[in-house]
């Protein structure tokens, strides 16, 4: 898989594509990541991207020609999949749309600054927008990162154990179950029993358990969409049962 990232801060990516996963899966070749100074794809001496915005009004807009010349620069490497600008009117960045992505050959990300982008970068070059949460950030960088990193970890041989990507947050829409180690006491708190007890079946069953009811008591937005097997289903209805009996007690 091949990502590029066109931002006005090239260094700003430094850090997080030379640590970690994402490292070592470009190390391995296992993604190509290219990062592009927009600043290169300028005609004036300046090297200007931005300028004041018609009709008035504070903050500068990034202008069309830098972004369209750098999109057709990095095409003639080979067709792109996806042209998506980082955006906060976007559609929410999921892991479902991480494993979308995962999928494709060659993806373009534009990191935005300022007051935003020319809308004709929107409408005539961007093929998608993509936000990761409702909030105000200085610019796409980060938000482009963290797509890359969700991203990568998804790409086969990218995380060593492969299983542990499978059983991630949000793999099947549910929140992760609880994660103990060594010691199994520690200033009065212990691990579970069930875990120590070696007994598999029912270590897999408490875990679906927790994972269950730690998304129904802090996101249960995401159940709706959860992908539940038949044993999650049962678990499903003795917890909701269990919570309609305590209200019942209220």
């Amino acid at each position: 898989m091949r990502i590029d990232l066109v931002t006005i801060f090239p260094r700003l990516c430094d850090g997080p594509l030379g640590e970690g996963i994402v490292r070592r899966a470009i190390e391995r070749r296992i993604v190509d990541v290219r990062v592009h100074d927009l600043r290169e794809f300028t005609a004036d001496r300046h090297r200007s991207v931005d300028d004041v915005s018609y009709g008035g009004g504070p903050g500068m807009v990034f202008k069309p020609e830098p972004l369209f010349r750098a999109v057709e620069a990095i095409s003639g490497d080979g067709p792109i999949d996806a042209v998506i600008l980082m955006s906060p009117q976007g559609r929410a960045f999921t892991q479902r749309e991480a494993r979308r992505l995962a999928g494709l050959a060659h993806v373009v990300l534009l990191c935005g600054r300022y007051e935003g982008v020319d809308d004709r970068v929107r409408s005539a070059l961007a093929t998608e927008e993509l936000s990761i949460g409702d909030y105000v950030l200085s610019g796409g960088e980060l938000p482009a990162l963290v797509v890359v990193d969700a991203v990568v970890r998804l790409l086969p041989g990218a995380v060593g154990d492969d299983a542990s990507v499978e059983v991630d947050s949000f793999s099947r829409g549910l929140l992760d179950y609880p994660h103990f180690t060594r010691p199994a006491e520690f200033r009065g708190m212990c691990v579970p029993d069930v875990l120590l007890s070696g007994n598999h079946a029912a270590i897999r069953r408490w875990r679906k358990q927790q994972a269950l009811a730690r998304t129904l008591a802090l996101r249960p937005d995401l159940m709706p969409a959860a992908e539940l097997d038949d044993e999650e289903r049962e678990i499903l209805r003795a917890l909701m049962d269990e919570r309609g009996a305590e209200h019942e007690r209220d």
